[in-house]
């Protein structure tokens, strides 16, 4: 639950798993924006079960100076839930989601509340660059995004992760898919509202180890594919008619060889045609109940989201006009 803090225009949700590393780099810039922002901003670091030095950082800092919150979760959920729980605990007019690496630059979300005032809900960032990345993290990113923008039902950027920001209404909208398997910059373009982009060259790490490997980028893959396209269930469909009509056809070439007294083994051809045809309709009947058991897996799970083992610094309301503390970045 957010708090209630009405004076807050603009919140920031920076989720963070093991990057003692950036830490002090990040506090510092993140100082900075907040510093020239026109409004009353919080920025609310969320310990996605981190095993480094670094929550001890960030939670001294949410006691210490009212700009600053902290949520931690009791262990590690992914970085799709922990961007949740930032969210569900905002309390600005305004929500920016931005990566804790520094690879989201904290000096773009000035152009995206310029798109913000003239009047858009949703201003996501797309990548023009991706520097530090290898060439098959880059080209297996740009075969995800093609493929899900063709299998889609609703339009997903290409090139756009999840640094972006929203309006509190379109918040308020998100908050109420409570999907388990998250795919967020999906969900919010399926949200539709006004969109646009600002655009900008992707950094490398300045620090610490990427937190998305293969695996990681794979379930993701995933949740975007099953989350917002029938495509593979309808796969299976036409897979499944494929066979079948491949065994009657060939059930029709094996009573052609019959007919015209061609030497076959008895028995063969008949099971065959029956092995091939029944695999067929079973692929076929096992996709189309794949198509309603996937909706109904989807929903009828009630686990919650996140488990929170420690809140700090939201009961307190940053000071309009006073710049966040520099003492515990420097």
């Amino acid at each position: 639950m957010a708090a209630d803090l009405p004076g807050i225009r603009y919140s920031i949700v920076v989720p963070v798993f093991n990057e003692a590393a950036v830490l002090p780099i990040l506090l510092r810039r993140i100082a900075t924006l907040m510093a020239q922002l026109d409004g009353a901003a919080e920025t609310i670091f969320v310990d996605d079960g981190s095993s480094d030095c670094g929550s001890i950082v960030l939670q001294s800092l949410a006691r210490d100076d009212p700009h600053y919150r902290y949520i931690g979760l009791s262990r590690n959920f992914g970085h799709q839930i922990a961007i949740t729980a930032g969210m569900d605990a905002a309390a600005g007019e305004a929500i920016v989601v931005m990566d804790a690496d520094l690879q989201d630059p904290p000096e773009i979300v000035g152009e995206m509340i310029a798109k913000w005032k003239e009047g858009f809900e949703v201003v996501y960032a797309r990548r023009l660059s991706r520097a530090g990345e290898s060439g098959f993290k880059r080209g297996t990113a740009n075969l995800f995004y093609k493929l899900l923008g063709r299998m889609s039902s609703v339009v997903i950027p290409a090139d756009v992760g999840d640094f972006r920001l929203i309006d509190r209404k379109v918040l308020d909208a998100l908050r109420r898919m409570p999907e388990q398997d998250r795919f967020i910059r999906g969900m919010i373009a399926w949200l539709g509202f006004r969109q646009t982009e600002v655009a900008f060259h992707r950094l490398p790490r300045l620090a610490g180890e990427s937190k998305y490997p293969l695996s990681k980028m794979i379930r993701l893959a995933v949740n975007g594919a099953l989350g917002f396209s029938d495509a593979p269930l309808r796969l299976a469909i036409w897979f499944g008619l494929a066979v079948s009509a491949c065994a009657v056809f060939y059930g029709l070439y094996v009573a052609g060889l019959w007919f015209t007294d061609s030497h076959l083994v008895r028995g063969w051809s008949s099971t065959i045609i029956v092995i091939s045809f029944l695999c067929g309709i079973n692929m076929l009947m096992t996709g189309i109940m794949g198509l309603y058991i996937g909706r109904i897996h989807a929903e009828v799970k009630r686990r919650p989201l996140y488990v929170v083992s420690q809140r700090l610094g939201f009961e307190r309301e940053p000071e309009q006009g006073r710049a966040p503390s520099s003492a515990a970045v420097n």
